[in-house]
């Protein structure tokens, strides 16, 4: 039996998605990254992570569930301007992923879970940059089943 390599294509999914939409809108978003970069330039756009549940029905009927975390780092602080930026994207984006359900294959479906904002991020796994940004976090889910 064949299964779906899910995670891999939620990520390229995800990254395809954002790059879509910020060329069709005429989005200054700057760099896209598939995970997380070396060093943070804003404003930029980046999978942040991967979880995943699954639940198996017998040993050939499964369902399984992976969420991936998009980051987009608007500035070092949520000026006006970046807070109408990030409400731009965050409405477009919306109705781009509305639009897109198979964007993670055609044996998968894609859902659009939720957004949060994030007035004081800081890239942890860059020892060298302790800034603080203002950032939004969108979720998106890829399910897939046989």
């Amino acid at each position: 039996m064949t299964r779906i390599a899910l995670q891999t294509v939620v990520r390229a999914g995800a990254v395809t998605l954002v790059d879509d939409y910020r060329t069709s809108a005429g989005l200054a978003l700057g760099q896209l990254y598939r995970a997380r970069p070396a060093q943070i330039k804003t404003p930029s756009v980046f999978v942040d992570s991967l979880s995943e549940n699954a639940d198996s029905f017998v040993d050939l009927e499964y369902q399984r569930v992976v969420r991936v975390d998009i980051r987009v780092v608007w500035g070092v602080y949520d000026s006006g301007e970046s807070a109408d930026q990030r409400d731009r994207f965050v409405d477009g984006f919306y109705a781009w992923v509305a639009e897109s359900r198979d964007a993670f294959g055609g044996n998968s479906d894609c859902l659009w879970i939720g957004t949060s904002d994030d007035e004081a991020w800081s890239p942890s796994w860059i020892p060298t940059d302790q800034s603080v940004y203002f950032s939004t976090l969108v979720t998106l889910e890829g399910r897939a089943s046989t």
